[in-house]
């Protein structure tokens, strides 16, 4: 039985271990290490670092969202063409995934580059920041190809059934990136312009990693150059189901923009590099979510290629209770350690004290984004592209956005970390509404 098999005869609870278990891991160190450059750029560089790399975070948020776009598209098709047993459209499916990265990362390097100081100022960058968030955002536009590449296929690599290997890509980049932060920053005195190319550094490694495998006997799929030829109806398959993470990308990229303006206007710029520090602890712990979110999506678009819906039951099930474990276990630890966790980046009192306040305020219904995660991923995993889109952006955008303009003007700089547990609150709902329908329609299949 190869790997791709396994996920259609393997007992679920073992394959939702052996698939969660190395997205968890890659995911956590992945986060970690975003958190590390935080904390060797606030210490070696200052307030200032924190609030320039929170205002350059927008950009790389847009970076992230191409490659999900394609890289999410194309291991969701992949899975599903496993699970019919298409083995050359899922690695027709991979050429174009490669040839469509290459093109994409062109155009949005070349326009973020001549607009750069447009865009920092118009993402709330003032005088004193502008320097910082301009060296910075330029290295990692540099590498962004790397990003797409080592980010983007590495999808592909969970879909066809080694999430190991998947880890292991996630693992390098974290493992350099870790290492070369104190060494650029501190020994070589590159200052912030050290972090971004320990990060980029990294990222190159990481693409050299994936393509290596993806080129090898060892992979089930290769990276063949009859296949990087684009079919329009595969571009447009890749880009359709891709554009539920794509919108939520730029949707995250929106909403930081106007939470870095609100909390401008009513916290200053300590409030700023806060939501930077708040941003990352979050991310931490909704890397293990996303992990097994990632290791239940090939397991559904398998099972729902092979229309094997009793498996499929099974695995939505158990994916909900493990991530909302994760959620319940992050909830305990923000409420009661805030103020070191925040302490750990910066030293300065009025920061603490913002950041703690923040982050209990922001993370108070923690326990409930498991299920919202997993519910919303469901339908990304089945291929429902106008589900997952609507879903995604419930919070993001239409919940979010309004909540987050509306109720500072009530209560001031709480109201702006009031914001995202009122999206939370109601996006989970919506969710449940729609996973209730959906399991409902399975029950009958089966």
């Amino acid at each position: 039985m190869d790997q791709s098999q396994a996920l259609g005869q393997e007992k679920i609870s073992k394959l939702l271990w052996d698939f969660s278990l190395p997205a968890i891991v890659g995911m956590v160190v992945n986060a970690l290490y975003n958190i590390v450059d935080s904390i060797f750029v606030g210490n070696g560089v200052g307030d200032v670092g924190l609030t320039a790399v929170t205002i350059a975070f927008p950009i790389m948020l847009v970076l992230m969202a191409i490659g999900m776009l394609i890289g999410i598209g194309a291991s969701t098709l992949v899975s599903i063409r496993l699970g019919e047993q298409k083995y050359q459209e899922a690695e027709f499916i991979l050429g174009n995934a490669f040839t469509l990265m290459v093109i994409a990362v062109l155009p949005t390097t070349a326009g973020a580059f001549l607009f750069l100081d447009q865009i920092l100022v118009g993402l709330g960058a003032e005088a004193n920041v502008l320097p910082y968030a301009r060296e910075f955002t330029r290295i990692i536009l540099l590498g962004s190809i790397f990003m797409h590449i080592g980010f983007g296929l590495n999808n592909i690599i969970r879909a066809e059934g080694n999430p190991r290997v998947a880890m292991a890509t996630m693992l390098i980049s974290a493992v350099i990136n870790t290492a070369l932060n104190p060494l650029f920053i501190f020994v070589f005195e590159l200052g912030i312009a050290g972090s971004a190319l320990a990060t980029v550094v990294a990222q190159a490694v990481s693409a050299t990693w994936v393509l290596r495998y993806l080129t090898s006997d060892k992979s089930v799929l290769k990276l063949r150059w009859t296949n990087l030829r684009l079919d329009k109806n595969i571009v447009y398959e890749i880009v359709k189901i891709g554009l539920s993470p794509f919108l939520m990308q730029l949707a995250a990229s929106v909403v930081t923009v106007i939470y870095n303006y609100s909390l401008l206007r009513y916290g200053g710029e300590l409030a700023v590099a806060a939501i930077g520090i708040i941003n990352r602890v979050a991310m931490l712990i909704l890397m293990p979510i996303l992990g097994i979110s990632q290791g239940v999506q090939p397991i559904l678009g398998y099972n729902y290629g092979a229309k094997n819906y009793t498996r499929m039951l099974e695995v939505i099930k158990l994916g909900i209770y493990a991530a909302t474990a994760v959620s319940i276990l992050g909830f305990i630890v923000t409420q009661l350690f805030a103020t070191p966790i925040i302490r750990v980046f910066n030293n300065n009192p009025e920061l603490i004290a913002i950041g703690s306040s923040g982050l209990k305020v922001f993370l108070i219904l923690l326990p409930i984004i498991g299920f919202q995660i997993i519910g919303a991923n469901y339908f990304q995993a089945v291929g429902k592209a106008g589900h997952a889109i609507f879903l995604s952006m419930s919070r993001q955008v239409i919940i979010l956005i309004p909540a987050i303009l509306i109720l500072p003007h009530f209560f001031g700089l709480p109201g702006i970390w009031f914001a995202g547990p009122v999206a939370d609150f109601v996006s989970s709902l919506v969710t449940g509404g729609y996973l209730w329908l959906e399991l409902r329609k399975l029950d009958n299949l089966t």
